[in-house]
């Protein structure tokens, strides 16, 4: 089973690797950057496997750079520890 497949496992899978990165003094603008980077590839290659997904592709299909990257950095809010 895929982190992708289930919304609490996905958001515990993203919390655990930005704790790992903010640890290893990557600076918060640098995970919100990696952050709009995967939801660019996500929203290419990957299909929603669930409601929230679901949502949060279509919200980025409609959403220009700037609003991209302010729901990425909403995403990382989201699952800060």
């Amino acid at each position: 089973m895929s982190v992708l497949d289930n919304w609490q496992e996905w958001k515990k899978f993203l919390g655990n690797r930005m704790d790992n990165a903010l640890h290893r003094g990557m600076p918060e603008e640098a995970i919100n950057k990696l952050a709009y980077e995967i939801g660019d590839y996500l929203q290419a290659n990957v299909e929603p496997k669930n409601e929230q997904e679901r949502v949060l592709a279509d919200l980025w299909s409609v959403a220009d750079e700037s609003e991209q990257k302010v729901l990425a950095s909403c995403m990382m809010k989201l699952v800060q520890k």
